[in-house]
């Protein structure tokens, strides 16, 4: 389960249209940012997706992916020409392909790869549907088969494009727009598959064109109400649309780190149906997700800036600024689903689960730290002059790395999680990454 969210130019502070996503994944599925260079390829060379090989085409584009490390593709990511996309699984009547094909996150990389502006990106991604289809297994440990709807955005436009097998439906974005784990495009939209009407027909979903809504005909009622997709879309509307002609990184930050309540002792422990924007895994099939890793555009037409956790939870994790052009500050092996203090994201699984034994006491003892060193990593930013880009992003990522090392000091585990149904789902997946016992920690 993930959120994606626009805000084009004409809503914004700074008139810069800004884009963010959450990516929700398996709690130990570990979230890897992974910057590749522009490149040239011979003729007839192919590319090995994450089960398929295709055709690959003559040049690609830089990119910067934040994806689950065992995948390809990616859930979320930006190229050299500012084109940032998010995908989100969408659960439809249409049967899921579980041979291997092309999975959402696969797609939404080959657009990066291959797409100069949103709407080249759109129109990728579509040609290759119509090829290829899309399928295969989508989940770490548990299979997952879904279909996707992404959110595309470059400086000057967005769309929504939402699927269903091959049937596909496109909307431009007129000011802002957020998209979740159902279809949200009804009888209105810009662009669509040529068959899209028809087949809703053929099968009795509508009588014809007047009657035809892309999400009534076409979506999965159980999937796509037990994602609780309408609370946490209408959710991130409404935080966007409070700040309308006002919205600024800062606001995108906070609409990921939102758990739809201004409660200071809210606990994610709460609950075993309780899934928020910040999304928390917990116990059963509703929370068996969590939000691994979260990226805020800021895609202004001469240079664009984002802003990355390369962890979980936002609500714990601090966003630091990385540029194309230069390379991540990450010198450290890719994670796995293990844990690894020798990675980004497993360093700070140390701290966020920490946290998560007593949740409101524990994150008063670093917020306020962490809103003030991430206020003036975007401030600087922001201006930050090319030359000096590597340096600042390499600073920033070591202070947020030195930081974290001292929240965690302060965060001992010297309790249990809370609940009996919640510290079950947690220690076992404790359990599965070999996670150290950080309650003895002298």
């Amino acid at each position: 389960m993930c959120d994606t969210m626009v805000a084009l130019g004409n809503v914004t502070a700074d008139g810069v249209t800004l884009f963010g996503k959450n990516s929700d994944r398996e709690p130990n599925e570990a979230h890897h940012l992974l910057r590749i260079p522009t490149a040239r390829h011979a003729p007839g060379a192919t590319v090995k997706c994450t089960y398929i090989e295709i055709p690959q085409v003559e040049q690609t584009y830089e990119v910067l992916l934040a994806k689950p490390f065992w995948i390809w593709g990616a859930e979320m990511g930006a190229n050299e020409h500012g084109v940032a996309i998010g995908n989100e699984a969408v659960f439809t009547k249409i049967p899921y392909a579980k041979t291997p094909g092309l999975i959402g996150m696969d797609l939404l990389r080959l657009a990066l790869e291959r797409a100069r502006t949103a709407r080249q990106a759109l129109d990728v991604i579509t040609n290759l549907l119509a090829q290829y289809g899309q399928g295969g297994n989508c989940g770490f440990k548990h299979a997952t088969y879904y279909h996707n709807s992404f959110l595309i955005a470059d400086p000057y436009e967005a769309w929504v494009l939402e699927t269903a097998g091959k049937h596909w439906a496109a909307e431009r974005v007129k000011d802002i727009r957020t998209i979740s784990n159902g279809i949200t495009i009804g009888n209105q939209f810009d662009l669509a598959s040529p068959d899209l009407v028809a087949y809703a027909i053929e099968r009795g979903w509508c009588k014809g064109r007047g009657d035809f809504h892309f999400a009534r005909c076409y979506s999965d009622f159980l999937f796509t109400r037990f994602s609780r997709c309408n609370e946490r879309q209408c959710r991130t509307t409404d935080v966007l649309n409070a700040q309308r002609g006002k919205i600024t990184v800062e606001t995108m930050l906070r609409a990921l780190r939102d758990h739809g309540t201004a409660d200071p002792q809210w606990t994610p422990a709460r609950g075993i149906t309780t899934f928020t924007v910040c999304a928390h895994a917990g116990w059963g099939p509703v929370r068996s997700t969590g939000t691994t890793g979260s990226l805020v555009s800021h895609l202004a037409r001469d240079a664009q800036t984002h802003f990355v956790t390369g962890t979980a939870a936002p609500c714990t994790s601090i966003f630091k600024p990385v540029w194309l052009g230069n390379a991540l500050p990450l010198d450290e092996p890719m994670p796995t689903g293990e844990y690894d203090a020798a990675t980004l994201f497993w360093r700070h699984e140390a701290l966020h689960r920490a946290t998560l034994r007593d949740y409101a006491i524990h994150l008063a003892r670093y917020r306020d730290e962490r809103d003030e060193l991430e206020q003036q990593f975007i401030t600087a930013a922001l201006k930050c002059a090319p030359s000096q880009r590597a340096e600042f992003s390499a600073r920033c990522f070591q202070q947020a790395d030195q930081a974290e090392a001292r929240w965690r000091e302060r965060v001992r585990a010297d309790k249990p999680y809370p609940g009996v149904l919640y510290a079950r789902a947690w220690q076992q997946f404790d359990a599965q990454a070999r996670m150290p016992d950080v309650s003895h920690r002298s």
